[in-house]
């Protein structure tokens, strides 16, 4: 990649050079958000341009504990900044809840309205050391932003953290024609807190998707076409996590999982993940194990909990399994309840499928590994995504209708679904046709292919 733009002030002949660009992160202080402005950190930084990262404290941590696939660490261009924001109390995650949307995280995602002030004070101070500062904020923290437009060398430009279906899908369901139904995705405590962001975003630069056109080409030229947010320009530069994972040197840092995972088949494994943000009953989770046994496929299961506003703090629930359950699936099926390395499973050449949530950064991570997904939406955009893996992508498979969520899910239906995906004719050609989405996607990451061109867009733009 090209390396021709300064990290830092530095001297020649005696006289301070000031950087050309550098590039504040703004991401809104959830784990699936944290994870993609991570990302396109990383991403950034490759070309010799610094990048900011600001949160919280603990945020920031748990950005960086939990990231995959690389070391945030080990880049000196990626600089962290903690800010402090008052405390709030936050409720567990309720399990037995109608709605799964995590609204126990909503006093974390107020707090963040109050990184305002220390933002664009910082932002500020940092516009003496560049010709430009270019601010790439989640579209969900334009709260936050909103101020930096008086910044005379800064720019800001919004990180749309869904994919451009359900962009353009929330899109029309404004304009009065939804496509498809987002009935039940998102519940009214939410609202306020989106009208807040909208309210506040009345400058921006253009947008920024963690999206590929191969795959949402048609739809990433329908938002651009109808010119829906202010901005003609847009780039779709993802996927934003890493499509090649690197064997990791000291066998003894890998994960458990990976370890078990060498002793399988190929694409014998179907791996099983709700994300951080959703909680299941008890009930339910005694069906899914149920029915991942009766499927008499090979199976790893984070099962976990969703995030507390503070990841770091308190007890986690620990949901209880069939009595003996663990016992009768050993050597078949492996239960993990702490934090697990998902892009590097999803990489293993033993995963064949995946059960998932269908958040974003699952979707992205589960096509540029190739694996076909078995989907069980939760809640926000993920009904939405589970539609273009199934019906657009036909990399997938549904669990159950959208319009059925409120129904608690038998062991016979996990069992089908699993079944279906991972041993049926119908399930190979998913996995193939998976397969060659990952090729694609992968090819036009290379020097010389599209997506790689339009990052190099970008980057050029904001180093013009």
């Amino acid at each position: 990649m090209a390396s021709h733009h300064t990290s830092e002030k530095h001297c020649i002949n005696g006289i301070e050079e000031m950087t050309q660009v550098a590039v504040v992160m703004v991401p809104l202080p959830a784990q699936g958000h944290l994870n993609q402005l991570l990302h396109l950190s990383r991403l950034v930084s490759a070309y010799d341009v610094p990048v900011h990262f600001v949160g919280t404290t603990m945020h920031n941590r748990q950005a960086k504990v939990r990231v995959h696939g690389w070391d945030p660490l080990a880049i000196t261009n990626i600089h962290f900044h903690d800010f402090p924001v008052p405390s709030f109390p936050t409720p567990p995650p309720d399990p037995n809840a109608t709605t799964k949307f995590p609204t126990h995280i909503l006093p974390s995602l107020q707090a963040s309205i109050h990184l305002r002030e220390p933002v664009y004070t910082f932002v500020n101070k940092l516009s003496s050391t560049a010709k430009r500062i270019v601010v790439i904020y989640d579209s969900l923290m334009a709260y936050v932003v909103q101020d930096i437009h008086s910044v005379t060398n800064a720019e800001s430009y919004c990180f749309r953290s869904m994919s451009a279906f359900c962009v353009y899908s929330f899109h029309r369901k404004y304009a009065g024609k939804p496509l498809p139904s987002l009935e039940g995705c998102l519940p009214p405590e939410f609202s306020e807190f989106q009208k807040l962001q909208r309210e506040a975003r009345k400058f921006n630069s253009g947008d920024i998707y963690n999206a590929s056109r191969l795959i949402e080409g048609l739809y990433l030229d329908l938002l651009a076409k109808e010119n829906t947010k202010g901005t003609d320009k847009l780039w779709a530069i993802g996927p934003f996590n890493p499509v090649v994972i690197h064997e990791r040197k000291d066998s003894n840092s890998r994960h458990k999982c990976l370890e078990w995972l060498d002793k399988q088949l190929k694409n014998s494994v179907i791996f099983v993940s709700f994300g951080s943000t959703s909680s299941l009953s008890n009930e339910q989770i005694k069906e899914l194990a149920l029915g991942l046994e009766q499927s008499e496929q090979k199976f790893i299961w984070v099962l976990r909990d969703a995030d507390k506003g503070d990841v770091f703090e308190g007890d986690v629930r620990r949901a209880p399994l069939p009595e003996g359950y663990e016992e009768r699936v050993e050597g078949r099926g492996l239960i993990e309840r702490g934090w697990a390395p998902q892009l590097e499973i999803l990489g293993h050449p033993s995963t064949g499928g995946f059960l998932s949530h269908c958040g974003w950064n699952s979707c992205t991570e589960s096509i540029s590994m190739g694996v076909p997904i078995t989907a069980w939406p939760m809640h926000s955009d993920q009904p939405t995504n589970a539609m273009l893996i199934t019906q657009i992508l036909k990399i997938g498979l549904e669990v159950r209708n959208w319009a059925d969520r409120d129904e608690l899910v038998s062991s016979s239906t996990v069992e089908k679904a699993v079944r279906r995906l991972m041993d049926s004719a119908e399930g190979e050609e998913m996995r193939q046709r998976a397969a060659d989405l990952e090729q694609a996607v992968k090819q036009s990451l290379m020097e010389g292919g599209a997506t790689r061109k339009e990052m190099e867009s970008f980057i050029a733009h904001i180093t013009r």
